[in-house]
């Protein structure tokens, strides 16, 4: 039997999201439409797919409406009479009356499912980051090297691990510190310009994690979270490594592109990357496809105006249903059921499904939510002060246009 085939394996998609509202204000952030066609979990439920996984459970909370919609439409893809499975498990206060309040909270109040899997091991991942990855490669080093936990881990300027988890390793890539977003990051060694981020995805023997979950689970003090309390407390106590991604990856492609996008400006970047000239995430290599749930719809279509008015469309990504009328596109992503009327301009754009453009309308380094009718004549991303004044802005500038939002 294969490893993978002991493996079971839990998404963590229950997080509120906050820095990504307000896109998070109706979903939860796994939920979030990205690159026009996909939902952000898509990557992460791929990878599990395409690395032999077929025991996965999505542990889901916060405004969970659209994400289990999404998993009920695009991932109903297995048989559970030969116990293949992507559950949804929202909290279900087995072990209290509380919501999920942690990480391994999280984890700890379905151990009841987890002890009835009868899994050897157990891989832990997060629903909100974008990268692809053969998960397969490091439940082999898991286990190949008798870690009591695996940490993924991704090389980062100095400068930005600021924000992550920091491993300190030795040679043989063994784990002696695990500091959460300190101001003085250890470096790779040799290494002075680079820090070891967690990728927030983590390798268990099930026995091991079931135990130091309920040690955790006892201490009144304790946040219930892996990278603040769990992985912190088993420095020098247990047997930690460190699998370096971007490395050996098995099947998958190398690009050794991992993003976080946890903000607006991440998200907004992460998005952006897809339309270089050479992605750092190629979506169209064919050994690695990101699966997610495609509706109905008609073939994009590029109209001449109504004047005799031809469109433009340059450097973006249409999806199914887009109708373009003598308008003007560049480095846009747009989500299915887009129209944009003639005249208008659009550039640095994310439009999500059903956002209808005006005629003459100009749209600059935004993000439209669903369902928005932009007015004819309507200008977003020229005047910062008065975007201010009705929308959110990202601190580097992105304007986001709430869903259903009205104009007056």
């Amino acid at each position: 039997m294969n490893l993978v085939d002991k493996t079971i394996s839990i998404i963590l998609a229950g997080g509120v999201g906050s820095r990504l509202s307000p896109l998070t204000v109706n979903r939860a952030k796994p939920a979030v439409p990205f690159g026009g066609i996909y939902r952000i979990i898509d990557f992460t439920l791929s990878n599990c797919i395409h690395s032999g996984l077929r025991q996965i459970l999505v542990l889901t909370q916060y405004k969970s409406h659209s994400l289990q919609k999404h998993l009920r439409d695009g991932w109903s893809i297995f048989n559970p009479e030969i116990g293949e499975y992507i559950t949804a498990v929202p909290a279900q206060m087995r072990m209290g009356e509380g919501w999920y309040a942690g990480t391994a909270d999280a984890i700890q109040q379905n151990s009841y499912i987890l002890e009835r899997s009868k899994a050897k091991y157990v891989l832990v991942l997060a629903g909100d980051h974008i990268y692809r990855m053969d998960y397969a490669r490091m439940v082999e080093e898991h286990a190949h090297r008798k870690w009591d936990v695996t940490v993924g881990c991704f090389p980062v300027p100095i400068g930005e691990a600021l924000g992550f988890g920091v491993l300190e390793i030795d040679e043989d890539h063994l784990i002696q510190g695990f500091i959460e977003k300190s101001q003085n990051p250890p470096h790779i060694p040799g290494n002075p310009k680079e820090a070891l981020a967690s990728m927030g995805i983590y390798v268990f023997n099930l026995s091991f994690l079931l135990n130091i979950l309920a040690q955790d689970y006892q201490e009144k003090d304790s946040q219930h979270d892996f990278g603040k309390n769990i992985l912190p407390k088993m420095v020098g106590n247990y047997s930690m490594g460190a699998y370096r991604f971007g490395g050996k990856e098995g099947r998958v492609t190398i690009d050794g592109y991992w993003r976080d996008v946890g903000t607006l400006d991440a998200y907004f970047q992460a998005n952006m990357d897809l339309l270089k000239p050479l992605p750092p995430l190629n979506l169209y290599q064919k050994d690695w496809p990101i699966r997610t749930y495609h509706g109905q719809y008609p073939s994009a279509r590029l109209v001449p105006s109504s004047s005799g008015e031809e469109g433009l469309v340059s450097n973006s990504l249409l999806a199914g249903g887009d109708v373009i009328i003598g308008a003007k596109i560049n480095r846009c992503i747009f989500s299915p059921n887009v129209r944009v009327e003639a005249g208008a301009v659009v550039e640095d754009g994310i439009l999500f499904e059903g956002v209808c453009v005006g005629e003459g309308a100009k749209l600059r380094r935004c993000i439209i939510d669903k369902g928005v009718f932009i007015p004819p004549k309507e200008s977003i991303g020229y005047d910062l002060a008065k975007d201010r004044s009705r929308f959110t802005l990202s601190e580097e500038g992105v304007i986001v246009v709430p869903k259903n939002y009205q104009f007056y």
